[in-house]
C-alpha cells in the first residue's frame, strides 16, 4: 500500500504543477467573464461574434473539467489508499494504473505550448499522383482520422468533399473540434505513403500511393487580414454531400479562388450560399495568415542558415501492407507493426513521439524522398 500511496502523491503533485503552469484558475476566471457577456441584452446582436464566444466558453470548460476531473480522481484514490485497508488493493491498483497512463498523456498535453495548439484544427487531405489507388488511399486516411477523433472525444465537421472517379476521394476538408485538436494533429501534416497490393490492379501488383495532409488552426474571429474582393473569383455549384433536397436543388456550395496566391477554398456543408461563402472566407483568411507565418519562419531560418523543408514532397510516414506490415514515422523513428490498428485510428503513439521529439531537442528530420506532383 505504501508504494501506491507514494505513486499517487507523486502524480497528484505533478498534476497540480501542470495545472499551475497552464493557469487553470485564470481560465476559470475567463469563463466567468465570458459567461457574463452572454447575459447582456445585446449579446446575440452579432451572431458570428456570439458563436465565437460560445465556442471559446465550450472549449475552455472542456479543458477545465478534464483537469479538475483527473485531479479529483487522484484525491479520491489517495484518500482510499491512506485508509491502509489492504482489502482495497484489488480496487485501487487498476485505478492507479489508469491514472498513471492518463497523467503521462496529460503531461504531454501540457507541453502543447504553441500559440494555436489549443485551437480546433482544419484538416485537409489531398490524393497525390497515382490515380484511383491514391484516391482510395486518401479515403483511407479520412477514415483513419475520423476514427481517431471518435476514439478521443473530438467532433468532426465536414466542410467540403470531392469524390474520386472510380473510388475514394480527390480531397476532403474538415474541422476537428476539441481540446488541443491542432496541437495533437500537427504531427500529421505532410505526405503519407502507402505500399500495398493494389485492389484496382487485375494483376495484383504492388503499388505505392501518396496523399498529402494539410493542417491549419481554426482561429476563427482572431485574424485581421483584409481581402480585396477584386482578388477573388467566386464560383457556386450544387453541393454533393449531406443536407437533403435543399442542397441538391440549389447552388449552395461556394468555391473561392484567391487570384494573387492561387489558393482555392471550397465549402459545401452549410445550407445557404451566404453561410458557405462566409465560412470559405474565414478558411481563406486562415490559409493566407498561415502562408505569411511560414514565410516569416523561412526568412528567419535562412538567416540562421537552417534548412526549410517544404511539406509537399516530404514523406513523413510510410504505411507498408506488403510484403510486410509496418507503419513508420520517418521524423521520429516511431513504428508500429499492427497496421490495422493504426488505420483504425490508433495514432496517439505517433503524436506523442512527435511531441516528445519536438519538445525535448527538436530532433525532427523529415525525409524528402518522394514528390507527389
Amino acid at each position: 500500500m505504501e508504494n501506491l500511496i507514494a505513486a499517487l502523491e507523486a502524480m497528484l503533485a505533478q498534476i497540480e504543477t501542470l495545472m499551475s503552469q497552464l493557469d487553470i484558475d485564470a481560465k476559470i476566471r475567463r469563463v466567468s467573464s465570458l459567461e457574463a457577456l452572454t447575459e447582456e441584452a445585446d449579446f446575440w446582436s452579432n451572431p458570428d461574434k456570439a458563436q465565437v464566444t460560445m465556442r471559446e466558453i465550450s472549449r475552455l470548460k472542456a479543458e477545465i473539467d478534464h483537469w479538475q476531473s483527473v485531479h479529483q480522481r487522484l484525491v479520491d484514490a489517495l484518500e482510499l489508499a491512506r485508509l491502509g485497508d489492504n482489502s482495497l488493493l484489488d480496487e485501487l491498483q487498476p485505478e492507479v494504473d489508469a491514472l498513471s497512463a492518463l497523467v503521462e498523456r496529460m503531461s504531454l498535453q501540457a507541453m502543447l505550448s504553441g500559440e494555436y495548439d489549443d485551437q480546433d484544427a482544419i484538416l485537409s487531405i489531398h490524393a497525390g499522383a497515382g490515380g484511383t489507388d491514391s484516391q482510395d488511399w486518401a479515403a483511407m486516411l479520412e477514415r483513419m482520422y475520423i476514427r481517431w477523433a471518435q476514439e478521443n472525444g473530438y467532433k468532426i465537421e465536414q466542410l467540403e468533399r470531392s469524390e474520386g472517379e472510380e473510388a475514394g476521394i480527390k480531397s476532403v476538408m474538415m474541422v476537428v473540434r476539441g481540446d488541443h485538436a491542432y496541437g495533437y494533429l500537427q504531427s500529421e501534416a505532410g505526405v503519407h505513403r502507402l505500399v500495398r497490393l493494389s485492389p484496382f490492379d487485375a494483376a495484383r501488383r504492388r503499388h505505392t500511393s501518396f496523399a498529402k495532409v494539410e493542417l491549419l488552426p481554426d482561429i476563427e474571429g482572431q485574424i485581421d487580414i483584409e481581402i480585396n474582393e477584386k482578388d477573388l473569383r467566386i464560383d457556386t455549384y450544387r453541393s454533393s454531400g449531406a443536407g437533403g433536397q435543399n442542397v441538391q436543388k440549389n447552388d449552395t456550395a461556394v468555391r473561392l479562388t484567391h487570384i494573387p496566391t492561387g489558393i482555392v477554398v471550397a465549402v459545401q456543408n452549410e445550407r445557404s450560399q451566404t453561410q458557405n461563402r462566409e465560412r470559405a472566407m474565414q478558411v481563406l483568411r486562415v490559409r493566407l495568415f498561415e502562408m505569411e507565418r511560414k514565410k516569416r519562419e523561412a526568412q528567419l531560418a535562412a538567416i540562421k542558415g537552417e534548412n526549410v523543408n517544404a511539406e509537399w514532397g516530404n514523406q513523413i510516414r510510410s504505411y507498408v501492407l506488403h510484403p510486410y506490415h509496418l507503419v513508420k514515422d520517418h521524423r521520429t523513428g516511431f513504428e508500429v507493426g499492427n497496421t490495422d490498428a493504426v488505420l483504425d485510428g490508433w495514432l496517439n503513439g505517433f503524436m506523442e513521439a512527435y511531441l516528445r521529439a519536438k519538445i525535448s531537442n527538436g530532433s525532427l528530420t523529415p525525409e524528402a524522398e518522394t514528390e507527389l506532383e
